[in-house]
Parts: C-alpha cells; sequence; structure tokens
C-alpha cells in the first residue's frame, strides 16, 4: 500500500477516498472503535431526545451512526463527500436488518445548504469538524440547516486529549511548541484540526447555539499503559468510562468530547 494519501480537497479538507479498508480497521475493527460506539448506545439515548424525527446525519462515514438510527425508527439522510466510504455505508444498509429508509447523498458539508436544506430537527455531526481546513465556518453552516427548537450532536476531536496523549508518549517537544495537528498528506489520522472545548464555547455563542450537555468518550482508554487483556478488564474499562464520561474534570480529557446544541425558538 503507498504511503501517500489523496490529495486535500479544493476547500483544504481531508476525505477518505483511498483510505476506507484502513479507517475501518483502525478505527472501527479495533478495541478504540469498540469502545466509541458502545459510548455512543448509552450517552446517545441520554444526551438527545429521541422521537423518530428526522436525522441529517453529516460526515456519516461507514454508515453505523445511521443504521443506529434507522435502527430505532429514524428516516436518515447521511452525507459523505467520500465515494469510497459511502459505497460502504450502503452495503453495510443492504444488510442491516431495520426497515426505516436512509437516504444516501454524496457531497461535502459546504453544498448542504442547497443538497438537504432542511430545517432539520436532529442534526448529527460525528468526528467531522476536524478534518475541514475551517471548523469555525463548518459551525455556521450548520446552524443555518438546523430548525429552530433543533438538536445539533456534535463530536469533535478534543485538542487538549491530543495534546496529553503525546505528553504521555514522551513527545514533550511537539506537546510544548504545540505542533498537534496532522497534515492530511499521508495514511496516518491525525486530524488536521483538532478542537478545544473553549472553541466549540465560543462558535455555539457565536451561532446563538446552547450547549445543552456534554460528554468526554474515551476518557481513560487512550492512556493506558497496556490496554486490557481480559473480558473482565474490558467490561471494568467500560465501566469506569460510563462512570466518569460526564463528571468533572475527567470528562475534558476525552478523546472525543460530545455536545447536545440547541438552536433556540424563534421569538
Amino acid at each position: 500500500m503507498s504511503s501517500s494519501a489523496p490529495p486535500l480537497s479544493s476547500a483544504g479538507d481531508r476525505y477518505f477516498d483511498g483510505l476506507a479498508d484502513k479507517f475501518s480497521r483502525s478505527l472501527y475493527n479495533a478495541p478504540r472503535g469498540d469502545l466509541r460506539l458502545a459510548m455512543l448506545d448509552q450517552l446517545l439515548p441520554q444526551m438527545l431526545r429521541l422521537e423518530q424525527q428526522p436525522v441529517l446525519d453529516i460526515g456519516g462515514g461507514l454508515g453505523q451512526l445511521a443504521l443506529w438510527l434507522a435502527a430505532r425508527g429514524h428516516p436518515v439522510t447521511m452525507t459523505e463527500p467520500s465515494g469510497e466510504m459511502l459505497a460502504y455505508a450502503k452495503e453495510a444498509f443492504s444488510t442491516a436488518n431495520t426497515s426505516t429508509p436512509i437516504e444516501f447523498v454524496q457531497a461535502p458539508l459546504q453544498a448542504l445548504e442547497a443538497k438537504t436544506p432542511g430545517p432539520w430537527p436532529l442534526i448529527t455531526c460525528h468526528a467531522v469538524l476536524e478534518w475541514l481546513s475551517d471548523p469555525q465556518d463548518a459551525m455556521r453552516r450548520l446552524t443555518a440547516l438546523l430548525a429552530p427548537g433543533g438538536q445539533l450532536s456534535l463530536m469533535v476531536f478534543n485538542r487538549d486529549a491530543l495534546r496529553f496523549s503525546n505528553v504521555v508518549k514522551g513527545n514533550l517537544e511537539k506537546a510544548l511548541s504545540d505542533r498537534l495537528a496532522g497534515t492530511g498528506h499521508r495514511q496516518r489520522l491525525t486530524p488536521i484540526s483538532p478542537i478545544s472545548h473553549d472553541e466549540v464555547t465560543c462558535w455555539a455563542a457565536e451561532n446563538r447555539l446552547q450547549i445543552e450537555s456534554v460528554a468526554g468518550i474515551r476518557v481513560f482508554q487512550d492512556y493506558l499503559r497496556q490496554p486490557p487483556q481480559t473480558e473482565a478488564e474490558r467490561a471494568d474499562l467500560l465501566a469506569l468510562e460510563h462512570r466518569y464520561c460526564r463528571s468533572e474534570p475527567h470528562w475534558r480529557l476525552g478523546r472525543y468530547l460530545l455536545y447536545t446544541l440547541i438552536k433556540p425558538e424563534k421569538s
């Protein structure tokens, strides 16, 4: 396999054509992917009002979240700029045991105001903003797609956790100089725009979105000296993640930060 990756898009964003197999192996056919999905399975019903309303799933990747929502009765429109990732998602849907439809749209976030304008009562945008050159502008675009009173489930790759992880690994100079972002030009899956909680707070305020709740995903797993070796150890780790994912100060070092943001009703 080549060590190069497809170039960034014309907007400077990273897509995953040519990397879908690696993405699947590295993130979902691995313990960290299993834990991420297990945490979402618990947290999303706690953090969202799920009333089988239509959902716009932005940057849906391999389709796990879209399938999770469809299985719970939500009509889903899943968008994804990578044709290869979209093909994976369509294949997964074709073999899934759900009668709820999923509409697949190949488009980047910047095109959605024209292609899927809504307004949408529920938008999910998980692990997308960190792959964009301008995540602040993306937040504005998400707000425009959201209906008054609507919910945005936003998950971002946590810049502060990335720094802490580099320190734990001994990359002290890299952490000190704040050289944390990936370049997007190789096979490595370090995001090009890791995001801090302070940035999300600022961007939410700029767009008059209310942060209703926040949780950390993989608060402990990425810092373990040795991953769990047995089913009992894996169960203990999951229990710890569940217990502390919404507690101060632990959630702040989750590898991902999961938010529920609300667009106020029109006055």
